[in-house]
């Protein structure tokens, strides 16, 4: 006799983004004692599409709405080398599908009263991610010589440590955001490891961790973001009607976590034609006034216009 199926339920997240104060913010809820994505079951016979679930869930739990909005990744893994997926009230006995999406806008508006949603620093969640100031010191310290215990004896594993954390003269590649989270998690160096395999602790937490595998989307996220940002004008998402050059560019390096060639990166911007200067100036900064310019974005969207340019100020 055939044993009869797990339930299988989909669930949505979302995870979106602004830029505020140089810092790249993601709004979150919370499950239990953890942070968590905006999320919330598919209904079939209740939801016509995943966008509309999606953008109903987010307006309920956070008072948003969403504008820019694309869909990141499908996981469906059922593993121990990989984040769990859960809803809360789910059979015990249920597989859960999650898929994760990214929104983009361009004000952290805080929200309203009812509401227990927050922007909080993605950095608190990959603290190894933030090279704007140089090489975070816990790379070195803490997370290569863990790593390389764990590698030891086994090329493959210390061969994948080398190219995700940029060891042994490797280069960081900023877009590895997810190979690098989900090779801490397979260590055991994060939380979400010994939450999941029903431990006490893990010998060591990196970064703060979030509800199910919500910190394994918002790692797919980033990676996404700072991808795409080279290849098609989306970072435009995040910026107000008018900004300077100077906003720009810390727009770039706080999704990057890099900082960038200041001549460099205005002179690839200069033959985009992605930009166009106002005639107004900022003033009231203190210091000397700065054009403000607006995304030319009709432009853009006739033409398939690329991304920007992101030269290293220093190798990292």
């Amino acid at each position: 006799m055939m044993r009869s199926a797990s339930p299988l339920l989909i669930g949505l997240s979302a995870v979106m983004v602004a830029i505020q104060d140089d810092m790249p913010l993601v709004l979150v809820t919370r499950r239990g004692s953890e942070d968590a994505l905006p999320f919330g079951p598919f209904h079939p016979d209740k939801h016509r599409t995943f966008d509309l679930s999606l953008r109903g869930w987010v307006r309920e739990q956070t008072g948003f709405e969403l504008g820019y909005v694309e869909q990141l990744y499908t996981f469906g893994d059922r593993d121990r080398e990989t984040p769990e997926a859960t809803l809360a009230g789910a059979p015990p006995d249920s597989r859960v599908i999650s898929v994760g999406y990214l929104a983009l806008t361009p004000e952290a508006r805080p929200a309203e009263a009812g509401f227990e949603a927050r922007w909080q620093n993605w950095y608190r969640y990959f603290p190894w991610e933030d090279h704007r100031n140089g090489r975070p010191t816990m790379i070195d310290a803490q997370i290569a010589p863990r790593l390389f215990t764990w590698a030891a004896g086994k090329e493959m594993r210390l061969e994948r440590a080398k190219i995700a954390f940029g060891l042994d003269g490797a280069r960081w590649a900023e877009e590895r955001v997810l190979d690098r989270y989900e090779l801490l998690y397979e260590a055991g160096l994060v939380a979400e490891c010994a939450r999941d395999a029903n431990l006490a602790e893990a010998d060591v937490t990196l970064g703060e961790a979030m509800a199910s595998d919500h910190r394994r989307i918002l790692a797919t996220a980033i990676s996404r973001l700072r991808g795409k940002i080279k290849y098609r004008p989306v970072v435009f998402e995040l910026m107000p009607d008018r900004f300077t050059l100077s906003a720009l560019q810390r727009t770039v390096e706080a999704i990057l976590g890099l900082g960038l060639h200041t001549q460099n990166f205005r002179r690839a911007l200069d033959k985009t034609g992605l930009v166009k200067g106002t005639g107004a100036m900022e003033t009231g900064t203190g210091g000397r006034p700065a054009e403000l310019y607006r995304f030319c974005r009709d432009q853009a969207i006739s033409t398939g216009a690329p991304g920007l340019s992101t030269p290293r100020r220093s190798a990292d």
